[in-house]
């Protein structure tokens, strides 16, 4: 096997199963300590020594969040278009067509039903690979048929979010989804039905200025990087030196913007007993 091969083959997302891993030596990003891969598959993609959270896969946010084989995924067939016929380096439809050959769907998002240790609910997953997870039109359109979904089966919805915002490339219809993914919320709201929003690193933009910050419970992984602008244009506008530790999960908590921070290894455990708590009967209309 070539180097361009081995490098390859790193890259790919089922990697759910230690005993499945390659047997090969990783570097935290935090803290720098050598480990094997396997290692840190079976710490849920966290180094076993300082506890830092790192970015993961569809396939593997799937096998840590849902019950084994409960995931169907919906939509699958919404495919973006391209309104604006936008061309920068390169064109819009030139850019979805290799970022669909690289991560094998058509969009930033998967949408599904799963069960959650036995509960059943919708669940909407953020992909950062794909275009920084950028929200647009299909991916708007994919987490209101979501919710739709939820309010009809009476499930609970959770979306765990990776963004870095909405997608340039579609403009003023990007924009949109913002709204209409809020409006849609509502409906959620009226039937007493759940919405877990799971902030993972990092969540900015329009995502984290919209649904991501409307759920019920707002929770987020250790360290996950949260906010609207980045840091240095935040400086810039302002014209003053940002706190440390500024856009922080842990900084939010601190300061009463989210409702908790709960480690990889908890999460699904954590969600199930919300879901649960939270559920309440439709009330009879007056």
């Amino acid at each position: 096997m070539g180097f361009a091969d081995f490098f390859k083959n790193l890259k790919k997302e089922e990697r759910s199963s230690p005993k499945d891993a390659p047997s090969h030596w990783v570097k935290c990003p935090s803290c720098s300590a050598l480990m094997y891969y396997k290692e840190v598959i079976a710490q849920y993609h966290t180094c076993p020594k300082c506890s830092f959270h790192m970015r993961i896969g569809l396939q593997d946010r799937i096998a840590i969040m849902c019950d084994e084989g409960s995931f169907v995924e919906f939509d699958r067939e919404l495919t973006p278009n391209d309104p604006l016929g936008f061309v920068d380096k390169k064109s819009y439809k030139k850019r979805i067509e290799e970022y669909t050959n690289q991560c094998g769907r058509s969009s930033s998002i998967l949408a599904g039903e799963c069960t959650i240790n036995g509960i059943g609910a919708q669940i909407v997953l953020f992909d950062f690979n794909f275009m920084g997870g950028s929200l647009a039109s299909v991916e708007g359109e994919k987490i209101v048929r979501a919710i739709y979904r939820a309010i009809a089966k009476k499930q609970g919805l959770v979306i765990v979010s990776a963004s870095g915002g909405a997608r340039m490339q579609e403009s003023t219809y990007s924009l949109m989804q913002m709204a209409k993914t809020s409006a849609a919320l509502n409906f959620l709201s009226v039937e007493h039905l759940p919405f877990i929003s799971v902030l993972s690193d990092p969540t900015m933009g329009g995502v984290s200025a919209s649904f991501a910050f409307l759920g019920d419970i707002v929770m987020a992984e250790p360290g996950a990087m949260v906010g609207f602008a980045g840091a240095r244009v935040i400086k810039q506008t302002i014209g003053a030196d940002l706190p440390e530790g500024f856009q922080t999960a842990e900084f939010l908590l601190e300061h009463g913007l989210i409702d908790m921070i709960v480690q990889r290894k908890d999460m699904k455990n954590t969600i199930a007993q919300l879901l649960e708590y939270l559920r309440v009967e439709s009330l009879p209309n007056d």
